[in-house]
């Protein structure tokens, strides 16, 4: 018998896990290990961050659908990987072994990367998990009462870039619908090098397709731009309205 771990139980880990269950006989052990006791839709965080969508919408308890499907679940954030030793240390002191172990995590947040950053203790807003969505979410409702100018992008050593674009014509659409757009300016900084790369050297006319996208809805674009601090209160609109500025 074989003990199979899945470490990550996101739009990766779980379809991970549920293949391996389907592919090997009931004799080997499947097990996935995640911090959270729950998965979350991560593409439609955007949705819950302007108030189409709420958590219940987009999320559900892991439990019941993996013993459905023969799947272990241990809820507990990994600390350490030991790989000489084929183990997990986890954040309760307990270990898990494994044979095999598969690391469907997704990328690691590094506010910390530049100051100012953050939706805990800096001063931008994320769409990076269902929680950060909903704090998100609130301050969508602030600009609402107090409409002023916005900055939507994607800091340098981004891994993905296509959530930013989505959330900026999110957040327009949103805007417009609330008959106030005209009240805030929007402004799309990214360190892409041209509208459009998506960090991938484009995707067909993606670069075209965006800078026309982004004219036709009055977004403003600043390319090529390494951010490296985020301060508050140090710019304002004409209605006093207190905003965010990047330095870079």
């Amino acid at each position: 018998m074989a003990h199979i771990v899945i470490l990550g139980a996101g739009i990766g880990g779980l379809p991970a896990a549920y293949e391996v269950r389907q592919e090997l006989g009931k004799e080997h052990k499947v097990t996935v290990v995640t911090a959270d006791t729950y998965f979350q839709f991560i593409p439609s965080n955007p949705w819950v961050a302007v108030g189409w969508r709420n958590r219940d919408d987009i999320t559900f308890p892991l439990a019941p659908y993996l013993e459905r499907k023969g799947i272990d679940l241990i809820s507990q954030r990994v600390d350490k990987i030991v790989p000489t030793e084929n183990r997990l240390e986890l954040a309760n002191g307990e270990t898990v072994t494994y044979d095999y172990l598969i690391i469907t995590t997704g990328a690691k947040l590094m506010f910390s990367a530049i100051e100012g950053s953050g939706p805990h203790g800096g001063y931008t807003q994320s769409i990076c998990t269902v929680d950060h969505a909903e704090h998100c979410y609130e301050n969508f409702k602030q600009l609402l009462d107090k409409p002023g100018p916005v900055i939507v992008g994607a800091m340098p050593g981004a891994s993905c870039y296509g959530p930013a674009y989505e959330y900026v014509f999110i957040l327009d659409t949103a805007l417009r619908k609330k008959k106030i757009r005209n009240k805030v300016p929007i402004t799309f900084v990214t360190a892409e090098p041209y509208i459009g790369h998506l960090g991938l050297g484009g995707v067909g006319d993606s670069n075209g397709m965006l800078e026309s996208e982004l004219r036709a809805h009055d977004i403003k674009w600043i390319t090529n731009a390494k951010t490296t601090k985020v301060l508050t209160a140090m710019a304002k609109s004409s209605n006093n309205t207190n905003c965010p500025s990047i330095t870079r």
